[in-house]
């Protein structure tokens, strides 16, 4: 089972916004704030964001990080994340992360407990970043599970796309940053609105879990 880093186990949408201001402030030497940010910031392209701002050429990646090692400081895991990754080992399915993140940022995200659950983690610098399937298939290489045998969650339509287009089961997690109508319109072979009954619908997409009652009604 293969896992988007934001929007799916982080709400990192806050975090995002402030990056993307904090680090135009101390480039154009003026204040600019969330709510100077285009609608959609959060999941536009940063040069594109940072172009309509006045800001143009290449980004100097020290200065990104500083702003997103403090901006991270308001991002947290989704309450439900630690118990559905502890369920899901418990069961004895492999889990991992794809993320478009760095390997250098991941811990501002994600606290070591947390990471410990994982079994794999490919970051930016791993593979080709999505919407390629490469770094799917670089985790699913590790885990030493067949893309057929494997689902992948994700929250943004480049997610939906990698997973089709590595071979696995493409999950589509709706409260994440697109929402469950763009998700369901790009093919996500089964899109979940809110992450209720998250552990028992992934282990049933498995093939290791019964479905509760409340899974049965809905």
């Amino acid at each position: 089972m293969l896992f988007d880093l934001d929007g799916v186990l982080v709400d990192s949408r806050g975090a995002q916004l402030a990056t993307l201001a904090g680090f135009a402030t101390s480039v154009l030497g003026r204040r600019i704030t969330t709510a100077d940010l285009p609608a959609g910031a959060e999941t536009t392209p940063r040069e594109q964001v940072l172009a309509g701002l006045g800001l143009h050429g290449a980004i100097n990646e020290d200065g990104w990080d500083a702003a997103t090692a403090t901006a991270t400081l308001v991002a947290e895991t989704f309450p439900f994340v630690a118990d559905t990754l502890t369920e899901l080992r418990a069961a004895g399915v492999a889990t991992g992360i794809v993320t478009l993140r760095s390997r250098r940022r991941l811990s501002w995200l994600l606290p070591p407990d947390v990471l410990d659950l994982m079994d794999t983690v490919v970051c930016y610098e791993d593979a080709a970043p999505k919407p390629a399937p490469d770094g799917l298939w670089l985790a699913l290489g590790r885990l030493g599970v067949a893309p057929g045998d494997a689902a992948f969650v994700g929250d943004m339509e480049a997610d939906i796309h990698a997973a089709r287009a590595a071979g696995v089961t493409a999950v589509g997690a709706g409260w994440g940053f697109a929402g469950p109508e763009a998700l369901a319109r790009v093919g996500a072979d089964l899109v979940l609105p809110q992450p209720a009954e998250f552990a028992a619908v992934l282990l049933l997409l498995m093939g290791v879990g019964q479905p509760s009652e409340e899974a049965k009604r809905s």
